[in-house]
């Protein structure tokens, strides 16, 4: 089975959220790439972007996900690999690098949402999304144009999910469906119960 379930999609599909559930349910580790990254660099993403720039971040993102794909660590008790949810940012598999780093250590599964579903959701918070918050140009006309710059790169995701007309419980019943038949252990995952009930495999 893939040890680890890595989300990704533009931004404002629910990617964080989801993991959140997601790792909830399977009862597995949450990494948040962007959540790691703000907390290495002690500021919110919009400001990193402000003061150092968006290359700068590409290159902490870069580097998080490399460890994170690179994490052979396995289970103290079990010995299986360590498994995680991932809830990566809405650009990061449009690296190259990193998308042959996710896949090459986990199944990764594509959120998205229609242009006006992403809008409506983003549109009391666009100052804190830095890819939409600089330049005159309109907030939807702008998400088209990422949308489909990065097109090709979200439809190398094993899976899609739509999240538009979706509860967050939905989506994770989603995902755990479309896994069920290539992933029958992640779908189903087995009951464990540690010896020490502060400690468990995840």
């Amino acid at each position: 089975m893939a040890p680890k379930v890595i989300l990704t999609g533009f931004m404002a599909t629910g990617k964080s959220t989801v993991a959140r559930h997601l790792a909830r349910r399977l009862q597995w580790r949450l990494i948040d790439c962007d959540a790691d990254i703000s907390a290495r660099a002690g500021k919110p993403i919009h400001q990193i972007f402000r003061d150092r720039g968006e290359a700068h971040f590409r290159s902490m993102e870069r580097s998080v996900i490399a460890e994170i794909a690179t994490d052979r660590r396995r289970c103290a008790q079990c010995g299986n690999p360590r498994p995680a949810v991932i809830a990566t940012g809405g650009g990061a598999i449009a690296d190259p690098k990193n998308y042959a780093a996710l896949r090459d250590c986990g199944v990764i599964v594509c959120l998205s949402a229609r242009p006006d579903v992403i809008a409506q959701r983003i549109s009391s918070g666009v100052k804190a999304r830095p890819m939409l918050s600089h330049g005159s140009m309109p907030v939807k006309q702008r998400i088209a144009e990422l949308m489909e710059k990065r097109r090709e790169a979200y439809a190398r995701a094993t899976f899609t999910i739509d999240t538009s007309e979706r509860t967050v419980d939905q989506v994770v019943d989603a995902i755990l469906e479309a896994l069920a038949d290539a992933y029958p252990a992640i779908s189903h995952p087995p009951i464990h119960v540690p010896h020490n009930p502060h400690r468990s495999c995840k």
